[in-house]
């Protein structure tokens, strides 16, 4: 019985030592906390103040000549803008005007446009998802 209790014995300090070590961290850690919060009381200076910053009114933006340049659509684009040369930004906001006007957009999904038949002309396909669409527009300008 002597030797089963010196077994025992000699694993229990090797347990120990390793919390043992745990709790050393944990102690430091506290201690470094109440440093922080000893030094915490020492007011800043505060900064000093900048002068007031003046204000530059902002340049209009200029828009890209490349957007604005009007653009022949092609026959099947005709049938559903009219016949006017048009920017690019004003052909998509008149389809859209377009979509709108005839409720062409799902009820379900608005992302999507069920094309009538003037627009699967254009697109090509029965429904198109709205991302697609300014894609799809492309081929029919030049």
């Amino acid at each position: 019985m002597a030797t089963a209790k010196k077994a025992p014995a000699k694993k229990a300090p090797a347990k120990k030592a390793a919390p043992a070590k745990k709790v050393a961290a944990k102690k430091a850690a506290p201690a470094k906390k109440v440093a922080a919060k000893k030094a915490a009381p020492a007011k800043k200076a505060a900064p000093a103040k900048k002068p007031a910053a003046k204000k530059v009114p902002a340049k209009k933006r200029t828009p890209n000549a490349a957007f604005m340049k009007a653009l022949t659509l092609s026959p099947a684009l005709a049938a559903v803008l009219g016949d006017k040369p048009l920017p690019r930004t004003e052909i998509v906001s008149k389809l859209w005007v377009y979509i709108k006007a005839h409720k062409l957009q799902d009820s379900v999904n608005k992302r999507m446009i069920n094309a009538d038949t003037k627009l699967k002309a254009v697109f090509g396909k029965a429904q198109v998802s709205m991302f697609e669409m300014a894609g799809l527009i492309g081929k029919h300008v030049k």
